[in-house]
């Protein structure tokens, strides 16, 4: 009795080795009709973009769609990092022209150019993401301080004014280790200070209310009223006349300039569905996908057949002056605000 089940075992084992096998290969099949994007909060909420792409791309491809939230785009790219020796998604979304330079070290992107390239609307916004298409841009705006008209405080006309005592605990600003509007509000203040941007921060320590998180949760703080500034777009005020009815915030355009975010999409190596994930950011550029970032991201469309809304005109001032520094010594910088703000 004791033999017979000494010659059993390899049979089983045998069994469950084949059940195995062919329990792998149907979740390959299965994995190949999905494609999996590694994106920021406010792109997946009900009034992002993602619910409109994502229904248009799976009617169009007959592929699932999935998007998983990772908060916002700064810890996208952290989690993408982590998991590069096992990539769990296809594609990132959302890593802009500050932190570009982070993936393209990390090693995480594969290079793709996308089918219509062409229709993009300028090498001036491409080239903010980098020459290799690692990343392909899908949207862009420039960084905005955005105003409270009924406010009892003025309306500031520069980094500058924003030093003003009359400012104090009332300007929302979001942690730039966590959030690229908070890492474009460092990269503004670099670009005007240069080596006095920690004197900047200084000076402006008394008038910030708090470092929120993420866009979405800071932009929320403003919208109920807890302080009149906030750091955002220049394309944000254009969303309360669009769904508000209301002209009550604005952009201030100041004439030293301002930054610009460029967001872009890329295929991570090692992606389970590769093919899937180039069908994605061909799609992503399409007139048909970009039509439908100015009214869910409130960004501009980076294909050029694609026509703003009146909205856009009446309260999405565009900025005559383009600031810009070197992404490599953000993180310094980034280092010693914190520093200041945390003591």
């Amino acid at each position: 009795m004791f033999k017979s089940s000494i010659k059993f075992i390899p049979f089983i084992l045998l069994i469950l080795a084949v059940f195995s096998g062919c329990s792998k290969k149907a979740a390959d099949e299965s994995r190949l009709k999905e494609v999996v994007v590694y994106t920021y909060d406010s792109f997946v909420s009900e009034w992002g973009a993602g619910p409109e792409i994502e229904k248009l791309f799976e009617e169009k491809t007959g592929l699932e769609l999935t998007f998983v939230d990772c908060g916002d785009a700064v810890q996208v790219l952290s989690r993408a990092v982590l998991e590069k020796n096992d990539v769990q998604a296809d594609v990132i979304l959302g890593l802009d022209n500050n932190i570009a330079q982070k993936a393209e070290k990390a090693g995480i992107l594969v290079s793709y150019k996308p089918a219509d390239a062409d229709k993009i609307i300028s090498d001036e916004i491409r080239l903010q993401l980098g020459k290799n298409w690692t990343l392909t841009p899908y949207d862009y705006s420039h960084f905005a301080m955005i105003y409270d008209t009924l406010s009892d405080v003025p309306c500031p006309k520069s980094l500058e004014d924003l030093l003003n005592p009359v400012y104090e605990k009332k300007i929302i600003l979001m942690d730039p280790r966590t959030s690229t509007p908070g890492l474009g509000f460092v990269t503004w203040t670099a670009a005007i200070y240069g080596d006095k941007t920690a004197d900047y921060w200084k000076a402006l320590k008394p008038n910030i209310l708090t470092m929120a998180p993420g866009w979405s949760s800071g932009y929320g703080l403003f919208k109920k009223g807890e302080a009149p500034l906030v750091i955002s777009y220049t394309t944000s005020p254009a969303s309360h006349i669009e769904y508000d009815n209301t002209d009550r915030y604005i952009a201030p355009v100041f004439e030293q300039g301002h930054p610009i975010q460029v967001e872009g999409a890329g295929i991570l190596k090692g992606a389970k569905n590769r093919k899937g994930a180039e069908m994605f950011i061909d799609f992503l550029i399409s007139e048909e996908a970009q039509s439908v970032m100015p009214l869910t991201q409130w960004m501009n469309p980076v294909n050029k057949a694609v026509a703003l809304p009146a909205c856009y005109e009446q309260a999405a001032p565009i900025p005559s002056k383009t600031l810009a520094v070197d992404p490599a010594v953000l993180d310094k910088t980034v280092d010693e605000i914190m520093k200041i703000l945390e003591n």
